[in-house]
């Protein structure tokens, strides 16, 4: 079907010199006619053979033509130089030259402007994470600090200072994510997780965060198996419990948050539904609490958000090929679904 289509593409194209050789042909004709009558059906069958004959080598010779400088034109495009430039102009009519320089001036210069930025963002990219490397010292020395000196410090001044690190740690971790989004490279390691152990695991890793808002933690189902890289998913959950401890219900029972697992059998995927009992989202904010830089238009749930952390939850999902869900009713908190698929090892 592609050459029907090719030959349909040249008729077009050319339509008007082959209407007006149809054209010439018609009255050479009529003046065969006019001159030769007895030979008349002699010469109209030779007309028709040479006509279709010339149509025919036009329309290969233009075609095989068309493919050469379509070849030629994606070499161009993917390197517009001058060289490449110049044997485009060759293969095509000289009518068409002044277009293609100037094309291919206008695409050099945005090409020297995207290298720019590309320079520009790796310059950017290499400051972030030599900034993180160094604000972890004195946050590694924190740690050491308030694991070696615990006698000497209050129990509630330790706790205070735990919290205060992990939060810092969570910025720290945020920020390095946000400086590599753009990255071509991202070192995934998929492996096989017990789904609900890891959230266990996730909770003690920042068990001081969640005691210093007084949550209770709740794990509901069965334990699963699940696919997917356990730097990428820990950073998921410690983002949607971060964003939870910023929202605690606004009257006097004691947040909760709820990790449930739940298999469906009709779409075979794997269901984490992480739900508090906060203030909850308004309608009208539920679909874009994903978006980069929504706090809530009217900011009951959200004031205190930057709108970073479920925006980074969203790029690290769908690079680890994880659906996501939202649900809430205002006064009932808010429920995420993680949807794993299941993998075929």
């Amino acid at each position: 079907m592609k050459w029907i289509k090719q030959i349909y593409d040249c008729f077009h194209a050319y339509k008007l010199w082959f209407l007006i050789l149809i054209t010439t042909d018609l009255l050479f004709i009529f003046l065969a006619w006019l001159a030769y009558p007895e030979t008349f059906k002699v010469l109209v069958g030779l007309m028709i053979i040479f006509t279709l004959t010339m149509i025919s080598l036009s329309v290969f010779i233009i075609i095989r033509k068309q493919k050469i400088i379509e070849a030629v034109f994606q070499d161009f495009l993917l390197e517009p130089n001058g060289a490449n430039e110049e044997i485009l102009c060759q293969l095509s009519p000289k009518t068409n030259w002044s277009y293609i320089r100037r094309m291919g001036s206008v695409i050099r210069s945005y090409q020297s402007k995207l290298n720019d930025q590309v320079i520009e963002l790796n310059d950017y990219e290499n400051y972030v994470e030599g900034w993180v490397h160094e604000i972890k010292k004195p946050l590694s020395l924190m740690t050491l600090v308030l694991d070696n000196r615990s006698d000497e410090i209050s129990p509630f001044v330790r706790q205070r200072m735990l919290h205060i690190r992990n939060q810092m740690l969570g910025d720290v971790e945020r920020i390095l994510y946000f400086a590599r989004l753009g990255a071509t490279h991202k070192d995934y390691i998929f492996e096989s997780i017990n789904l609900l152990a890891f959230c266990k695991k996730t909770i003690e890793d920042h068990q001081t965060l969640l005691d210093e808002s007084g949550f209770q933690i709740q794990f509901i189902g069965e334990e699963m198996e699940i696919f997917s890289d356990r730097k990428g998913l820990a950073f998921i959950l410690e983002q949607i419990i971060a964003n939870s401890t910023k929202h605690v219900p606004q009257n006097e029972d004691s947040p909760i948050l709820k990790f449930e697992t739940v298999y469906d059998k009709v779409s075979d995927q794997t269901f984490l539904n992480i739900s508090d009992n906060g203030p909850g989202v308004y309608e009208e904010d539920l679909p874009f609490i994903f978006d980069k830089g929504f706090t809530g238009r009217r900011g009951t749930y959200t004031r205190q958000s930057t709108g970073m952390g479920l925006f980074l939850v969203s790029k690290m999902a769908y690079d680890l090929a994880i659906q996501l869900d939202a649900k809430s009713e205002l006064g009932s908190g808010l429920i995420i679904s993680l949807i794993f698929p299941n993998v075929k090892q």
